[in-house]
């Protein structure tokens, strides 16, 4: 059998590498850049084991030095595919990695260039893998393993199921398998906004939020900041604003009811939006409270939540957070309002203006 394999050493002091006791790659720290990778391409013909030694040469300063391999990807993309073929359901962990994303890093590969993003997609190889999976004709199962938002359009149209584990530390195994298996019913909410593609996001250099974060993208992303599914349904009813008019300064009540109308238990998150009077650079809505509450197949709990006078404030054009007179309007549901299979809406006033303390 012959498979092409890349043997690479990243480091920019001085190192030797040998395989089967001949002198593979070698660079004496001229690079001067930590970080500079050198690659070797490597042939086998056959599946014995082949020695490799590795000698660092250090000089001053930090020490440290990566040696890694590359298998061709279509050789694992075949194997996984015939895997693949064998099961029942197929679950493919896909994602990044802490050595792809992070702060000044020596990457340079596509989507990516020194710890920055350059794109939101999922790396090509592994986006080609999720396809030819899914040509097998078995339901997929997605489970991304990453830092920051990805873009997975075509998980989203094609696969099962997506779940988002995140880096899940030494009991991820444990807690996506028992979430697979349907012995945990998840939860979670997205803390950020999953873009669709690179077209939503501002240039780096803008600063203005325009377009920035769920309080300004008037777009539809692939998946909103506080969304997430469970194995079972709410429903939400009986909304109530209380006072119904207040003067600016003052907290306002809102409550509401929450059903698990599904078969199973199951916690949900009950999220409590805010749209305030367009002034400055007002946000299109805000989180401004949110509750988390377990619930049994049928039961309804009421749920009370309070906004304080600083979620009702926004910014200026001086930099002050004030509180503005107007027609306030709330959404109550599990999710942001254009997102969420239930909600309940209202609306109370704001009297008067008043400036809040920085």
């Amino acid at each position: 059998m012959r498979v092409n394999y890349c043997y690479a050493c990243e480091n920019a002091e001085g190192f030797r590498l040998y395989l089967d006791g001949k002198l593979l790659l070698e660079s004496g720290g001229v690079t001067g850049e930590r970080g500079a990778v050198i690659e070797a391409p490597v042939t086998f013909r056959d599946t014995q084991p082949h020695p490799i030694r590795l000698e660092y040469v250090h000089k001053t300063g930090s020490a440290g030095i990566d040696l890694t391999w590359e298998a061709p990807a279509a050789a694992l993309r075949d194997q996984a595919v015939e895997a693949a073929k064998q099961s029942e359901v197929t679950i493919a962990f896909v994602g990044l990695s802490p050595s792809l994303e992070g702060e000044e890093m020596p990457v340079k590969l596509a989507g990516f260039s020194g710890g920055d993003r350059t794109a939101i997609d999922l790396p090509a190889a592994q986006e080609d893998l999720l396809k030819a999976l899914a040509g097998t004709g078995k339901p997929l199962v997605v489970v991304l393993q990453n830092g920051s938002a990805l873009a997975v359009n075509w998980a989203q149209q094609n696969a099962n199921a997506i779940l988002e584990a995140w880096y899940p530390g030494e009991e991820g195994g444990t807690a996506i398998a028992e979430t697979l298996a349907g012995d945990n019913n998840p939860a979670g909410r997205l803390p950020l906004t999953f873009y669709s593609s690179l077209s939503q996001i501002p240039a780096f250099e803008e600063y203005s939020m325009r377009g920035r974060t769920y309080r300004y993208l008037a777009a539809k992303p692939l998946y909103g900041f506080g969304f997430g599914l469970s194995y079972t349904s709410f429903a939400y009813s009986g909304l109530k604003i209380g006072p119904g008019s207040v003067k600016a300064g003052e907290p306002v009540t809102v409550e509401g009811d929450v059903k698990n109308t599904g078969a199973v238990p199951g916690d949900e998150v009950v999220e409590l939006y805010l749209t305030q009077p367009r002034a400055f650079e007002t946000p299109l809505r805000v989180l401004a409270g949110l509750q988390r509450v377990h619930l049994g197949p049928g039961e309804t709990r009421h749920v009370s939540l309070t906004i304080d006078p600083r979620s009702l404030g926004q910014v200026d054009r001086m930099g002050n957070r004030v509180i503005v007179p107007g027609e306030y309007e709330v959404s109550l549901g599990g999710a942001q309002p254009q997102e969420a299979t239930s909600v309940q809406i209202g609306k109370f006033t704001v009297t008067g203006k008043t400036e809040l303390p920085k």
